[in-house]
């Protein structure tokens, strides 16, 4: 006899969605002011990419003349290291930015420059934010090492990086922008 015969499984729970509100969206990037993904940040903010769109993001990507960048892929975790997949939606898309987003991109620029030039061992794979060393990020070592102490450094809720794509939807909808546009 099968015991389970008879019970109905409960659902799943889903996730609450905690997202910042504009305040916190504020504190955070100004707490993020320095940090070596402070760009990484700026653009989660203000266009909601995902984690492993943003460390997929290759230089050749963007158009700092043209203020466009163009989301062509997502860098995913396997077994056997990080791998360049397609984007979610299996489709790019183009992206344009801001000023002040072109501006902290400029800034990051220069300062991955001085860090390839001190690195004797930078390996270049194009990539706007990879490690110290020039290799593909650890999200793992993104999210430890630099998301969550910014979090705790500024006082904000305790919550996790996709929160920052709900914040700028969040945001954005605050500002009245058309569903369809967010």
């Amino acid at each position: 006899k099968n015991v389970a015969d008879g019970l109905k499984p409960s659902k799943p729970r889903k996730k609450e969605i905690n997202p910042l509100n504009p305040e916190q969206a504020k504190a955070f990037l100004e707490a993020a002011r320095g940090d070596r993904y402070e760009a990484l940040y700026v653009l989660a903010v203000h266009y909601g990419l995902r984690q492993g769109e943003l460390l997929g993001l290759k230089w050749a990507d963007l158009d700092m003349n043209a203020g466009v960048l163009q989301v062509r892929r997502t860098m995913s975790e396997a077994r056997d290291g990080r791998i360049e997949e397609e984007t979610k939606g299996g489709e790019g898309r183009r992206i344009d930015l801001s000023q002040s987003v072109l501006e902290a991109l400029r800034r990051h620029r220069t300062r991955q420059n001085e860090e390839r030039l001190e690195s004797a061992s930078w390996k270049d794979h194009g990539l706007i934010f990879p490690s110290v060393k020039g290799t593909p990020t650890n999200s793992n070592n993104l999210y430890y090492r630099s998301f969550k102490p910014i979090l705790k450094g500024a006082g904000l809720p305790d919550i996790v990086f996709h929160e920052l794509r709900h914040t700028c939807a969040t945001i954005r909808f605050m500002k009245g922008q058309h569903p369809k546009r967010v």
